[in-house]
């Protein structure tokens, strides 16, 4: 069964959707096989969650919201894992929060 689900985050991460925080955000992505998108805006444009190309060309700012939509099997599992990655500051420790 196929479902499609999605969800919003504001990015608190001091440098945004930068560097590692990109990578780790694909690294969740990629460990799930549903489809998994963000955007910068709930209308796009959307793109692969699991590309770190086009992730880190987002370049989204601290406190932009990150729109983040999953379809497939363990949608729910993938959507949540990635908004918790950035609601969790991509689970890095001292930046300034």
């Amino acid at each position: 069964m196929s479902e499609m689900v999605s969800g919003s985050v504001v990015i608190t991460h001091d440098v945004g959707l930068h560097a590692r925080p990109s990578v780790k955000l694909t690294k969740v992505a990629k460990g799930f096989s549903a489809t998994i998108e963000i955007a910068g805006s709930e209308a796009g444009p959307w793109i692969d969650a699991k590309s770190i190309v086009k992730v880190m060309a987002m370049k989204a700012k601290q406190h932009s919201t990150l729109f983040v939509r999953a379809s497939g099997t363990d949608a729910t599992a993938a959507l949540d894992a990635v908004l918790g990655l950035v609601t969790r500051d991509f689970d890095e420790a001292g930046n300034g929060h």
